[in-house]
């Protein structure tokens, strides 16, 4: 884990560092229009922004020319550009090992000040859209399996298909055109997760108010989602009932229930049940991205949305080294559910 950890932080710092753009000439693209905010910053006045006289034409920087050299010094201290590369990445990595991500570059706030406040919003579209896809997707995929080859089998297929073919967040601005006071109705609202009002209301309102402004996005990641654990299930279960225990229980007068769900389900469910905690960082951390963007909410997903925009890299950083780091810690889980739920499944004995 810890050498795969390493290895994405690096890969994606060479990225970043190879792409054009930083912090750096973010500020010096504003640097025209100085107001009091990026003076603070610079601890200094705007007139030195403006002394053509002394500024570099040889600045590695595409906005630096015509701007005093010292002013361009300052900005690359302060976001600390002032050092090698190889020397900020070290730095980096050792402070992350104690989980210090420092500060936003554009937001006066921690990087975990930042990711505690947005966590709420991705956990609840997260949450409810994991909650919703397993109780359609497993019984779905049961009843497909059960049936297999007949119309419920093959119209639901086609469902599915289509399901699984459209984005996820093609499925949002349709729903927002439609429900959401685009073109047709205005059923829903288009922003938030509670209302202007939500302190003010009761304690039921305010549980409706959150489930009507989730409605619209969890909807539209469940829609794209439910498509590969239900073809899941089904294929495991297909592949349980053709084995010869199932036909010896049938032989011995067991119900069709009591083989399905007193010894298929178990078996079948093992790869199901066992792949669960990826599924979860994947729909809390990424496949909301996009849907928080569409539906202004201010969660994990929108804010590295802005971060990549604004180049603010403690905050891209940050947030993919603890994304990375639960991914790997969820996948190890993961493997030990399967010895859990399988006590045949040993690893020592693999590595003998």
């Amino acid at each position: 884990m810890i050498p795969t950890l390493l290895g994405i932080m690096l890969l994606n710092f060479v990225i970043v560092q190879a792409a054009p753009g930083g912090p750096v000439e973010k500020m010096l693209a504003d640097i025209q229009g100085l107001d009091s905010d990026v003076q603070a910053r610079l601890g200094g006045s705007g007139d030195m922004a403006m002394n053509s006289s002394t500024g570099s034409s040889n600045s590695q920087y595409r906005g630096a020319q015509g701007l005093d050299p010292e002013l361009v010094a300052r900005i690359e201290k302060l976001y600390g550009f002032d050092k090698p590369a190889w020397e900020r990445f070290f730095v980096m990595i050792k402070n992350y090992a104690v989980f210090d991500f420092g500060e936003s570059f554009f937001r006066d706030k921690s990087v975990t000040d930042l990711v505690l406040e947005k966590m709420p919003v991705s956990i609840s579209l997260g949450l409810w859209s994991t909650l919703i896809i397993y109780l359609i997707s497993i019984p779905l995929g049961i009843k497909k399996a059960l049936t297999d080859g007949s119309k419920f089998d093959v119209w639901t297929s086609s469902v599915i298909i289509v399901g699984y073919a459209i984005p996820g967040f093609l499925f949002g601005v349709l729903l927002i055109v439609f429900f959401a006071g685009g073109s047709y109705l205005d059923w829903f609202p288009l922003r938030g997760l509670t209302s202007s009002n939500f302190e003010s209301m009761t304690f039921t309102q305010q549980i409706l108010d959150y489930a009507w402004h989730l409605v619209l996005p969890v909807t539209a990641i469940v829609i794209g989602g439910f498509a590969t654990l239900t073809m899941l299930t089904k294929n495991s279960f297909l592949d349980e009932i053709k084995k010869q225990y199932v036909v010896t229980a049938k032989a011995k007068g067991l119900s069709d229930n009591r083989v399905l769900y007193g010894h298929v389900f178990r078996n079948a469910m093992l790869i199901v049940i066992a792949g669960m905690p990826a599924a979860l960082i994947g729909i809390f951390f990424t496949g909301s991205m996009l849907i928080e963007v569409i539906f202004s909410l201010d969660g994990l997903g929108l804010l590295g949305f802005e971060a990549v925009l604004n180049r603010d890299y403690p905050v891209m950083f940050g947030t993919l080294y603890v994304f990375t780091l639960l991914g790997l810690i969820l996948k190890l889980l993961s493997d030990l559910t399967y010895v859990v739920i399988d006590p045949r499944i040993d690893f020592e004995s693999r590595e003998g």
